[in-house]
């Protein structure tokens, strides 16, 4: 399992007067539990692409899956970097998580597996997958895994205390 070591602070410009900064822990329960994600990412003319999806938090990364034809795969090979962005959508409430990084994609079958034991249980036997040669294999269909582990992230709570979190790894 990889240890993050991150720094925390509250950007007072955006943050209620005497906000407090959200732990990361609180943050990291928000990503273990959001059922859709989007990823930012960019294509080769520099365009910005942004997609929904699911994925999960696993070994302290981020992880989600794509096809090998997808435009999200065909953006992260020419630039692995990318957001991750969960939260809810209510204005007086709630907590907003974004996550930056690089993908990496993963082709350890030891490894998928692991992923691909998260995905079941996070979304159900219809996010079945089985692992062959590097990649994940659902009714006759491969897609690349890619994990993104936190270099930077940001929180956005609402409520009668707003605050901007941001979190810095090392």
């Amino acid at each position: 399992m990889t240890t993050l070591h991150l720094k925390t602070d509250v950007d007072t410009r955006y943050s209620s007067e005497g906000a407090t900064p959200v732990a990361w822990e609180e943050a990291r329960g928000q990503l273990e539990a959001a059922e859709f994600f989007w990823l930012s990412t960019v294509r080769p003319d520099g365009r910005p692409h942004v997609t929904p999806l699911l994925a999960v938090w696993h070994d302290n990364a981020l992880h989600f899956c794509t096809g090998e034809d997808e435009r999200k795969r065909r953006n992260l090979t020419g630039n692995d970097r990318c957001i991750l962005t969960t939260g809810c959508n209510r204005y007086g409430e709630g907590l907003d998580v974004i996550v930056e990084g690089r993908a990496e994609r993963l082709t350890d079958d030891n490894a998928l597996q692991g992923i691909a034991d998260a995905y079941e249980a996070k979304y159900g036997a219809d996010w079945r997958f089985d692992v062959r040669d590097g990649a994940f294999v659902s009714e006759g269909h491969e897609a690349w895994v890619y994990l993104v582990t936190p270099e930077t992230a940001f929180g956005y709570l609402r409520g009668d205390v707003g605050s901007q979190t941001r979190w810095r790894f090392a």
